[in-house]
């Protein structure tokens, strides 16, 4: 077998595959958050190709960890083949600084480590040592780019309107709290007592809100490593104090080391009406508590997504970056379907560019620092990949932008809102919504 190693310029290994495990809240693996994996149970929240069946595969991490499946990536990744499942790193389709970067990081003091102990048909005998296990899409907010499968309140919102997906029927749902009660718990808790954790990354749904966080990084701090664990966090930071417990005072200052990526897509009104559930000021107030803890700019960074509504927010974002003095992140809503409304690819090329422009011309001599290198270089992503009507036929994409506009004032309707009061900012780019 052909093995390269990326200092011999293989550009598409990632360490993941040999030390990160994920599952999402409806119990399907993958081989990270971003990666675009065909959906074998569920349609996805980021692969719309739909189930295969209706039988649910659910697999433990012993059997999932050498299966056939991850045996075939690590032999691809090893002699530098580009693979489907890492297309959102391969053509940075959310963002410019991509998750790869992350593991390659991290481990790489690992990497000569992940070739010797990786037998030529790919399989391995290092152990998972970064979990990143959504146990349930509990969250307090219903985001507009989200969806049932991340969110307990989007999920409520659309049973009432009479709309379900699979995983949301009453024997589906037991069979998945059973796995999850009986072996993914167990997975987990076990690698916690044998203190073979490196790195968590609590995300959800919310990751504040589970009572299994809390009970994880204490008992990590009693076992006595918590000085050898990363704790990565993606929070709403709605709320720092659960369960009796905070945040700050009562686990991070025992960790050696940690990073909150506090989730922020726009200030203000416009911020709210992207998160439905955000309140800005008590958010604000809780970034400041936590800015107090940070003893690097990396601890505490503001994770955008930038929407379409949040295009007329950047500047107040990055005023907040400033006013704050920790890193502004920057990624998309990606055009996966040609009626994702929430993406800023969703405008036409010409009046993304006008929005884009203004906002690059008021920062152009900004000096380029850890603070606001991710926004800037995001800025220049933005007008790397193509709009909607670049990308497909005229016909798809005008029936593309009817069936986003018809969701998004199905939603604003639900919620009483109005996306006409944001698009307004710029006659221009209203006229073309009204126009639809």
């Amino acid at each position: 077998m052909k093995r390269i190693k990326p200092n011999e310029g293989n550009k598409t290994f990632c360490m993941a595959p040999w030390t990160h495990t994920f599952i999402s809240p409806q119990l399907e693996r993958r081989l990270c958050c971003a990666s675009l994996e065909k959906s074998t149970n569920f349609k996805q929240y980021i692969d719309s190709s739909g189930p295969d069946n209706k039988e649910l595969k659910m697999l433990s991490l012993k059997e999932h960890w050498n299966s056939a499946y991850m045996k075939d990536i690590r032999v691809k990744l090893m002699s530098g083949k580009e693979i489907p499942q890492c297309a959102t790193c391969n053509h940075k389709l959310l963002n410019a600084q991509v998750y790869r970067q992350h593991f390659n990081r991290f481990y790489e003091h690992q990497v000569n480590e992940a070739f010797e102990k990786t037998k030529d048909d790919g399989e391995t005998t290092m152990e998972v040592t970064s979990w990143d296990y959504r146990f349930s899409n509990l969250c307090n907010f219903t985001c507009r780019m989200c969806g049932p499968p991340l969110s307990s309140s989007w999920e409520t919102e659309n049973r009432k309107a009479g709309k379900t997906e699979p995983w949301m029927q009453k024997d589906i749902k037991e069979q998945l709290q059973k796995f999850h009660d009986q072996q993914v718990v167990k997975e987990f808790t076990e690698a916690v007592e044998n203190k073979s954790v490196k790195e968590f990354y609590w995300c959800g749904g919310e990751p504040l809100m589970w009572k299994i966080h809390w009970t994880a990084m204490q008992r990590v701090v009693e076992l006595g490593y918590a000085n050898e664990v990363f704790a990565r966090y993606n929070s709403n930071m709605s709320r720092i104090t659960f369960f009796g417990k905070n945040l700050f005072d009562d686990v991070l200052s025992k960790f050696q080391d940690w990073q909150i990526n506090a989730s922020i897509d726009a200030t203000g009104e416009i911020g709210e009406y992207i998160r439905t559930g955000l309140k800005y000021d008590e958010w604000l107030e809780n970034m400041r508590y936590a800015r107090k803890w940070i003893r690097h700019p990396r601890q505490l960074q503001l994770d955008l997504t930038v929407t379409l509504p949040g295009l007329f927010d950047l500047e107040n974002m990055y005023e907040l970056q400033k006013d704050l003095e920790i890193p502004l992140l920057c990624k998309k809503v990606f055009t996966f379907a040609p009626d994702t409304y929430m993406s800023p690819l969703f405008l036409p090329r010409r009046l993304l560019d006008k929005i884009v422009m203004k906002v690059k011309e008021k920062y152009k001599d900004e000096k380029k620092n850890v603070f606001n290198l991710a926004f800037l270089e995001g800025l220049n992503d933005l007008m790397n990949h193509p709009t909607n009507d670049e990308k497909y036929d005229k016909e798809t994409c005008e029936q593309g932008w009817r069936d986003g506009k018809g969701q998004c004032e199905m939603i604003d309707k639900r919620r009483g809102t109005d996306i006409k009061k944001i698009l307004a900012i710029d006659p221009e780019v209203l006229e073309w919504w009204t126009s639809i």
